[in-house]
This record gives structure tokens, C-alpha cells and sequence, in this order.
């Protein structure tokens, strides 16, 4: 029985990778480890399918390095340390670690001081941010090496390789180059995918010459980067709220449909109503309650009907005027708040004590209220506010004219000269 496509044609060396030429091209960083004759302890990250264990293998066959290989999952202690004592035979042993973000402390422990005196070479694959996920101890003793998602063309390049490999369809395999840029563009930057796809294609069509109506018959949703675990999630929420926060409405219903495909309805209308009220805010608060609305519709029905009401909240905050201003003076506010956590004036407390009755605050006197300062003293002047000069909205222009109109009132902590003043 054959071994799968991927397997049979898996690169043995560097020079035999496709993309990343920044890592393995002919001036890359490893090519160059590589020459020098110099290993090192690197961590690659990145979409899964872009080639990070398959460069981890070829990096110590291009050294003809003893190799051990383990996952940060299934291997115990005791793993680590047969991997230990085995690498104490040889003068240049690599570890590669696969799923390391999930290595816990223990497994940590073992391995730290032989990687820092060079018994080890370590190398780790992870599709997870290892700026977030990795151990900081871990970090501080390798290079951190983005894999990047590999371009169509990349892609069409390796599947052409596959064809005309021995090991793989020996140029006995006949489709055209439709076909072979479909197959590219469906596997959203994942190789793995794209060749598991053309080796569906083969079995299904054997012995056929295979065009593109063909191969769009054993396809039906393409390869998606947006599952919850994995960095391509993150990503797709970040650019949906960057869309319509750019008013983008097409890129916004793009990346919505690539979380609604993927079947993250939660991760989605959180974002939506985070970015409700923090891009579009006081510009449009009608588009904010809309938009809770379409949301608590979504739950309801679940999937898919969701799709509908959603795709309308997209639109409409979207197309939507937009205003920061109300989150960005929140966030001056808070800064303020930290650096100067002031006490609260006396007659703005709860239960004031010691306060004379004329200096407690006038609950029956609304005409004074405008006229009292509010912030503490050493912050009496300060403006958190930030005033959208650039307003579009009628509404938010209506509340920057009151504010105007409100900011020439003379307010003071003199209570009792306030209240003589402004008591009707």
C-alpha cells in the first residue's frame, strides 16, 4: 500500500523547500547556519501546512545531525531525558519538538540547561504566537522564525514538483494548470491540503486526464485558516472590526463569512459589539443598539439562519458614520485615573463627614448642579473629552455643541458661595 502523497514527497534538505526564501533561499538564515556549519535553536511558528516541521527535518539532514523528534503532547519526562542521555552520544544532536507552546514547566526544566550548553540543538514547530504562548525562559535561548502562509504560486510550484517527483506521480499524472492554480487558491496557503487534494484527485479520476470541471466536483469548501485555536482566527477577527472600522463593508462581510463558515457565531458577535461601540459610538448610537439587537437575533436561531441578521449589523456599521471619540476619552480618563487616584471631594461622597450643612451637596437645589466642580482639586481643569472636530453625524454634532456650550460655565468647589449665587 502506498504511503500518502505528502509523506513519499517530503523534502529532505533545504534547497528541496518551496517559498521562504528569507529562511531557505540561497542567502536565507538557515541556508546560511547551514554553510557556516554552525546549528542553532530556533522555534518556527506559523499557519499550519506552510512547511514547519518539514524545514525543521530538512535544517538537521542539510547538517547530518543526529535527529530526535518529539511532541510536546505525548512525550513524558522520561522521554526528554532518554533524549537527553542519547544526544550525550553524538557531537551534534537536534531536537525537534512538535505543539511546543504545550510543553509544560517540568518538561521545561529538563531541557533548559542542555540547550543553553549545547548538548542539545532545539528546534520547535507551533502554529501559535510564541511571543504569547512560549515560555519567556524558552524565548530567551532561541531565534523565533516566522513561516510564512505560502503564495499561490508557491503552492502551484510544489504541486508541479509532486507530479514530476519519482517518489510521487513520476509525470504520470495528467491536469492542467487550471486545475493546479484552483487547487492552490482553495487551500488557503496550506500545502498539506493542496496536495491531499490532488492525490483525492487522482484515485477519483485514475488513469483520466483531470481539468478543472473535474476537479471542482471533489471540492466543496475550501480550506479555512480560522480555527479557534490557532493564530488564523485571531487574525480574521482583528481584520473583520480594521474593515469596518475603514468602512470596508466588503472586506467586513469576507472575514465575518470566513468565522461564520468555521462556525465561531460567539467569537463574532462579540466583536461586532465591541466594535459597535467603540468605532461607531456617539456617531450613531441607534447603529450600537441595532447592532445588540441583530446579535440577541442570531443566538436565538443559531446557525444558519444567524447569518442573516448578522449580515446586516456588518452593513449597516459599516456604511455607518464613525466616532472614536467616547472609548479614546474613556481611555484618557482611565490613564489620569492611574497616574493620580485623587480623593473624592467632600460634598461628592456618599456619607460626607464633618461637613457643615451648607457645604453638603444641594439634592433639592437642581439649579446649582452645573455650576459645582466635580473633578478633585489638582485636576479641576483637566479636559478628557476629545472633541471630534470632524463630527459627520448630526447627533454627535449636536452633543460637541452642548459640550461647547457647557465648557464656558465657570464651576467651582465653593459650595456655599455657589449655592448663593446660582439658588433660585
Amino acid at each position: 500500500m502506498n504511503k500518502p502523497l505528502a509523506f513519499r514527497i517530503r523534502p529532505k534538505t533545504l534547497k528541496d523547500i518551496i517559498g521562504q526564501e528569507d529562511l531557505v533561499g540561497e542567502n536565507g538564515f538557515l541556508t546560511n547556519s547551514v554553510k557556516a556549519e554552525t546549528p542553532i535553536s530556533f522555534i518556527l511558528y506559523g499557519p499550519p501546512g506552510t512547511g514547519k516541521t518539514t524545514i525543521a527535518e530538512a535544517y538537521a539532514n542539510s547538517l547530518k545531525a543526529h535527529t530526535i523528534k518529539l511532541n510536546a503532547v505525548t512525550s513524558n519526562k522520561k522521554d526528554i531525558e532518554q533524549a537527553i542521555l542519547e544526544a550525550k552520544l553524538y557531537p551534534t544532536t537536534i531536537v525537534i519538538i512538535d505543539e511546543i507552546h504545550r510543553i509544560n514547566k517540568d518538561k521545561q526544566d529538563i531541557l533548559l540547561p542542555y540547550v543553553e550548553n549545547g548538548t542539545i540543538f532545539l528546534i520547535g514547530a507551533t502554529t501559535a504566537n510564541p511571543y504569547i504562548s512560549i515560555n519567556r525562559a524558552i524565548r530567551s535561548r532561541v531565534h523565533l522564525l516566522e513561516v510564512k502562509t505560502l503564495t499561490t504560486s508557491d503552492i502551484v510550484t510544489g504541486l508541479k514538483r509532486a507530479i514530476e517527483n519519482k517518489d510521487g506521480y513520476d509525470n504520470k499524472l495528467k491536469i492542467d494548470d487550471a486545475s493546479l492554480e484552483y487547487i492552490a487558491k482553495s487551500s488557503g496557503g496550506d500545502f498539506r491540503f493542496a496536495l491531499n487534494y490532488l492525490e483525492i484527485l487522482s484515485i477519483s479520476f485514475k488513469n483520466q486526464e483531470i481539468t478543472i470541471d473535474k476537479t471542482k466536483t471533489v471540492l466543496k469548501v475550501s480550506n479555512l485558516i480560522t480555527d479557534k485555536d490557532e493564530d488564523g482566527h485571531y487574525d480574521s477577527v482583528s481584520a473583520l472590526q480594521k474593515s469596518i472600522r475603514g468602512q470596508d463593508v466588503n472586506a467586513a462581510l469576507y472575514y465575518a463569512a470566513r468565522l461564520l463558515i468555521s462556525g465561531d457565531l460567539e467569537s463574532l458577535t462579540r466583536r461586532l459589539l465591541v466594535t459597535a461601540y467603540e468605532d461607531i459610538g456617539i456617531a450613531n448610537p441607534q447603529a450600537c443598539m441595532r447592532t445588540k439587537i441583530a446579535i440577541d437575533s442570531a443566538l436565538t436561531v443559531g446557525l444558519p439562519e444567524a447569518v442573516i441578521p448578522i449580515s446586516v449589523a456588518i452593513v449597516d456599521l459599516c456604511l455607518s458614520p464613525h466616532s472614536k471619540t467616547a472609548c479614546l476619552s474613556m481611555y484618557k480618563a482611565m490613564d489620569a485615573a492611574k497616574d493620580m487616584p485623587l480623593p473624592v471631594l467632600d460634598y461628592l461622597k456618599y456619607t460626607p463627614v464633618n461637613v457643615a450643612e451648607e457645604d453638603k451637596y444641594p439634592y433639592d437645589l437642581p439649579s446649582v448642579w452645573p455650576y459645582l466642580q466635580y473633578l478633585p482639586e489638582a485636576l479641576k481643569d483637566a479636559k478628557f473629552y476629545l472633541l471630534n472636530k470632524n463630527a459627520s453625524s448630526s447627533y454627535e454634532k449636536a452633543l460637541n455643541d452642548n459640550y461647547l456650550k457647557i465648557s464656558n460655565i465657570i464651576r467651582s468647589s465653593n459650595i456655599r458661595e455657589v449655592k448663593k449665587k446660582h439658588s433660585n
